[in-house]
């Protein structure tokens, strides 16, 4: 796994060995970031169910001022720390541990808003329903907000939370990609 574009363009990325982690692979992280493209530069991200932290990473390397990855996993939260030192981007993140299922109240900065939010829940677990309600119960969007899901095509992206908006959403295999606006 690398970078695949902006100024750590190539960089390795360490992984988290073992079943219970599935990186977005390149491929994929290209096809979001082509689609995002001038959204990145300046933006505030927000990586949640970070992983390796490849899509908050790739961001930063393209432009992004600030990501903050939010993880349960301590074998991945090391993996994120390793690959932002590797990539000597420490300054320019934050990381938290956190179960993001249950709320995102460690998100305490009153008015903090992101520009983009990745979200990529273990797949077919029900997970996307609870982080989009939290992610709207902090209050964490603006109107200009764009909300990346990537998850399996068996689980759809809940109708009923009115406040997002699916704007675009494409097949990448056996994995669904949606990109959802955020309404106020």
């Amino acid at each position: 796994m690398r970078v695949i574009g902006g100024k750590l363009r190539g960089r390795k990325l360490s992984t988290v060995h073992g079943g219970g982690i599935r990186p977005t692979a390149d491929r994929l992280r290209e096809a979001i970031f082509n689609i995002l493209a001038g959204r990145v530069r300046d933006s505030l991200v927000l990586d949640l169910f970070a992983g390796t932290g490849s899509l908050g990473i790739e961001a930063l390397s393209r432009g992004a001022l600030f990501s903050v990855f939010i993880d349960n996993n301590q074998a991945a939260l090391a993996v994120i720390h390793s690959n932002l030192k590797k990539c000597e981007i420490e300054d320019r993140a934050k990381v938290l541990k956190w179960n993001i299922v249950k709320n995102l109240n460690c998100i305490r900065l009153p008015d903090q808003t992101f520009d983009l939010i990745f979200l990529d829940p273990p797949y077919d677990r029900g997970f996307i329903r609870s982080a989009l309600l939290h992610i709207q119960h902090q209050r964490l969007f603006t109107g200009e907000t764009c909300v990346i899901v990537e998850h399996s095509p068996a689980e759809s992206i809940p109708a009923d939370i009115s406040v997002y908006d699916i704007a675009d959403q494409r097949r990448y295999g056996k994995t669904l990609v949606s990109f959802l606006k955020c309404m106020l």
